[in-house]
């Protein structure tokens, strides 16, 4: 969802509505479903809300060598996955440097720090990424989250699991999960007529958002192709996984009662009843 924090905005379609409290949101749903078109429209309906890409808080530490970015660039250069406990860390740090969240203990209020032994470390393995920080940050503790409308934001990517969700529960209580469906075979048709400029990011789709001209961009006039990804016998086993690792997070939220689903076979179709059901929630007296 573009940068590590984007903020909604007026401009265009429905006016803006103002938050009674902070919404705390997480999308579930399959690739390709819509979701970064709902979060693009949630938040130009709700300007409070803004969207915080997991993946590009990670890059972004990456770049600017914080100290957690050095901690996970080191175990990337290895190969292996970024611990979870990092992609915490990484998030709560956003939020706080935000004023969206307060630590519960005074402990946590210290900066964190590389110790001298990790400073010139040439080699880490996952296990011993602590190392990087001082002990008092080595477990993050449950911060507490304001309820100030300003502090809304809708998580992108993180948690993927029931462990990670575990995980996140331990340390800030997201307030909905939504869960966007889509057909698969619907989704796949929307891929199967996917074509995109590829100077410009620009995307058309041959069934309901054709170019002018056939085949070519409507601003430039540049051929269309297809991206390399768009393969539909890939895109099934996607699905497929998506419907197999997805089921034990969606329960997971289901059983601590912040799971609404949506279903719809178009964005047009989804948005107006999740717009609905987030000013239900955050701007009546819904809970």
């Amino acid at each position: 969802m573009g940068a590590p924090l984007h903020r909604g905005g007026g401009g265009g379609g429905s006016p803006s509505t103002r938050l009674a409290r902070a919404a705390r949101i997480l999308f579930v749903g399959a690739p390709g479903v819509g979701k970064g078109t709902q979060a693009e429209r949630l938040m130009k309906r709700f300007p409070q809300i803004c969207a915080i890409g997991s993946g590009d808080l990670l890059r972004e530490n990456v770049r600017l060598q914080t100290p957690l970015g050095i901690m996970a660039e080191s175990v990337m250069r290895k190969g292996a996955l970024v611990p979870d406990k990092l992609m915490i860390r990484l998030i709560l740090g956003e939020l706080r440097s935000r004023g969206w969240v307060s630590d519960t203990s005074s402990s946590l209020s210290q900066p964190m720090i590389l110790s001298s032994a990790a400073a010139t470390a040439t080699s880490l393995s996952s296990q011993e990424d602590d190392n990087y920080i001082t002990d008092h940050d080595a477990v993050p503790l449950p911060v507490q989250p304001s309820e100030d409308p300003t502090a809304s934001f809708i998580l992108d990517g993180f948690p993927r699991t029931v462990s990670q969700a575990n995980q996140l529960d331990a340390q800030l209580t997201i307030n909905l999960v939504i869960e966007i469906v889509t057909p698969s075979s619907i989704i796949l048709d929307r891929i199967g007529n996917r074509m995109v400029h590829a100077a410009s990011g620009r995307v058309y789709n041959s069934t309901f958002n054709p170019p002018r001209i056939p085949g070519r961009d409507d601003l430039t006039g540049e051929i269309l192709t297809k991206r390399a990804d768009d393969d539909l016998e890939t895109w099934k086993v996607r699905l497929k996984k998506f419907e197999e690792t997805s089921r034990p997070l969606l329960e997971h939220y289901r059983r601590r009662g912040v799971l609404w689903t949506v279903q719809g076979n178009s964005s047009n179709e989804i948005t107006p009843l999740l717009l609905r059901e987030v000013e239900k929630r955050f701007v009546g007296s819904g809970t």
